[in-house]
């Protein structure tokens, strides 16, 4: 009933492609839904008279929800199954955003917001899962790139939706319940092409933590793209206001970041395939991300200088992500890629927690330089690592 997993050759090309493509298709609409749903439930809590430290302590509880999630995604899946523990766990998101409309008593949205992202770590552990297993070995980075590519898309019209339709009674959590139960169609269609992750083994699912260290350039790469993505796009409008951008300008600064991640992807995805220790690329890209910071303050009064920059950058640390996870399944098979996904995963939460704190810390000790000094810091702390793993682990871990 599932399509056997088949790290070494070729699957028949037509049960790839579809058990491809209803991978990513459903995580890139889940990617609109969340698009639409992160300032839909800011704007309605402000609305509701909740103040900005209230709105962020429950945004908080979010991450907190995706950490404790990630330890039980894989054996969840192992025993239920992959297809089914993706539509049980839509289904619930689907009915947490509903919830949010007619909760309302802000205590409420604690567990909701809980409930969400508990359901929303276990469709991305268990997406990535199937694409990594299903991506043919020599297209593994191309595949996670056009994946990452539509998730960024998605990410994008998600909150053109919620421009077009507002934030005014139960259309748009509609529009959010309608978006994450429409993901689970291309999964129950391509259900016999559902990988299987075997029960047991020498991926024991009580041992998660010790998956963070199996292979650490990956796990700590997206660690550092976690805090860096976080904290950056959090505290960049607040660095660029100091160094004398108005609101507008540094806006669409902060959208050539993201105009990078997308348009970098596919092909340093490509390039990674094409080299045979992907560690390379994720050095090429951690040591793009540190000399971007260290160009930034000689180019930040051009705003046409300052703009290349960053669209460049932004790929380049993006593709910490992408180039981590192929690498990631380029080295592990079976339950121990499942459960080391879910390790990935858990990094980029720990990392969505530590970067604005850090970056924060850096901004407020040393001004607009320790914005950069900060964010610099994660890149030569991962190089650092990434050097003595290269000389010691033959390996490519």
């Amino acid at each position: 009933m599932h399509a056997p997993s088949n790290p070494d050759g070729e699957e028949h090309l037509p049960l790839r492609l579809l058990s491809l493509a209803a991978a990513i298709g459903s995580i890139s609409v889940v990617g609109i839904a969340i698009g639409l749903g992160v300032p839909l439930l800011s704007v309605v809590l402000e609305q509701r008279g909740h103040s900005a430290s209230m709105i962020g302590l429950n945004t908080a509880a979010a991450g907190l929800a995706s950490i404790a999630a990630a330890p039980i995604a894989t054996p969840l899946g192992a025993r239920f199954g992959v297809v089914p523990m993706l539509a049980v766990s839509m289904f619930v998101g689907a009915l947490s955003f509903m919830g949010f409309h007619y909760a309302t008593e802000f205590w409420m949205w604690f567990p909701l917001r809980a409930v969400l992202h508990i359901a929303l770590t276990i469709v991305f552990i268990l997406s990535e899962y199937w694409i990594n297993v299903s991506a043919p070995p020599r297209r593994r980075g191309m595949v996670l790139g056009i994946y990452a590519t539509m998730l960024s898309l998605g990410f994008a019209l998600g909150p053109w939706i919620f421009a077009q339709i507002g934030s005014q009674g139960v259309r748009p959590f509609a529009v959010a319940f309608g978006l994450v139960l429409a993901g689970m169609l291309p999964v129950l269609i391509a259900w016999r092409q559902s990988p299987r992750i075997p029960r047991g083994g020498s991926g024991d699912g009580n041992r998660f933590l010790r998956y963070i260290w199996l292979v650490p350039t990956a796990t700590a790469a997206v660690f550092v793209f976690g805090a860096v993505e976080t904290g950056g796009f959090a505290l960049f409008p607040l660095y660029a206001s100091k160094i004398g951008y108005p609101e507008a300008d540094a806006a669409l600064l902060l959208s050539m970041i993201g105009l990078g991640n997308v348009l970098f992807q596919v092909p340093l995805g490509m390039l990674s395939d094409r080299i045979g220790d992907r560690r390379r690329v994720l050095v090429a890209c951690a040591v793009a991300g540190l000399a971007g910071m260290a160009l930034m303050p000689l180019v930040a009064q051009n705003w046409t200088l300052m703009a290349a920059l960053l669209l460049v950058w932004g790929g380049a640390v993006a593709a910490l992500y992408t180039v981590g996870l192929a690498h990631l399944g380029s080295q592990l098979h079976g339950r121990d890629l499942a459960s080391a996904n879910a390790a990935f995963v858990f990094c980029y939460g720990i990392g969505m927690l530590a970067g604005p704190q850090m970056i924060g810390l850096g901004l407020d000790a040393f001004g607009p330089p320790g914005f950069g000094w900060t964010i610099g810091a994660f890149f030569a702390a991962y190089l650092l690592l990434i050097a003595v793993r290269m000389m010691r682990s033959p390996s490519r871990s």
